[in-house]
């Protein structure tokens, strides 16, 4: 019995000093939440349908607008980058994007190198299946995708 206490003690202990720590959980290593509240969210899109549209120097669509809105959610400005999927999960992986929104799946084969949200919207595919639409992120940036999520799940619900 005296061991289980000890333990108890131990474990009790342990999370007393996190709590106080100022340690916030879900966390980001990289401070990608922390570097876009009220800064600049940097945004990478790709033309895909009603998803992202690029026109001349300008983006639409309903994935740039969410985007749009969830900077604003952050008190932050929104700074789009249009490429390919692939050089945008690159600029998530060397730190220059902090999501990607493309009407991207969730049969994406990017999970190895970024985060995946979870799917916020449908969308029916030329062979009449549906497929789950989600966004990337940073790789670890949990603190962050865990905001996001939480902004996507409320914005769905309205």
């Amino acid at each position: 019995m005296g061991r289980r206490f000890a333990a108890l003690l131990v474990a009790a202990a342990i999370v007393l000093c996190v709590s106080g720590c100022g340690i916030r959980i879900p966390s980001d290593p990289e401070g990608t939440l922390e570097a876009v509240e009220e800064g600049v969210l940097h945004a990478g899109v790709s033309p895909n349908g009603d998803w992202v549209r690029v026109e001349g120097d300008g983006v639409s669509g309903t994935d740039v607008e969410r985007l749009r809105a969830f900077a604003a959610a952050l008190d932050a400005e929104v700074e789009f980058t249009v490429g390919s999927e692939e050089a945008l999960v690159r600029g998530l992986k060397d730190g220059d994007l902090d999501v990607v929104a493309a009407g991207i799946t969730d049969a994406t084969p990017w999970t190895t190198d970024a985060g995946v949200s979870r799917p916020y919207a449908e969308a029916t595919l030329a062979d009449g299946s549906t497929a789950s639409i989600v966004m990337l992120v940073p790789l670890g940036e949990n603190a962050f995708l865990s905001r996001l999520e939480t902004f996507l799940t409320e914005e769905g619900e309205r």
